[in-house]
């Protein structure tokens, strides 16, 4: 899969679990792969669509996570 789907998100603990719950539940709405994995600086999500991608940013802004494309 190509990087212009990818996430790259700056959580941990609680809120990495909490994300990683989420990008499953947006990978299954719309039937779509999904994974993650570390980036230098951050963990990176991707996924094999841009409606999921665009999905996830929105929610990482809703809980107030700090993210950038990668």
């Amino acid at each position: 899969m190509a990087k212009e789907n990818c996430l790259i998100v700056h959580a941990a603990g609680r809120q990495l679990d909490l994300l990683r719950g989420e990008a499953s539940r947006i990978a299954k709405q719309n039937t779509v792969d999904w994974w993650s994995d570390r980036a230098e600086t951050g963990t990176r999500f991707c996924f094999a669509d841009a409606k999921s991608k665009e999905a996830f940013a929105i929610t990482c802004d809703n809980f107030g996570i700090s993210w950038r494309d990668g």
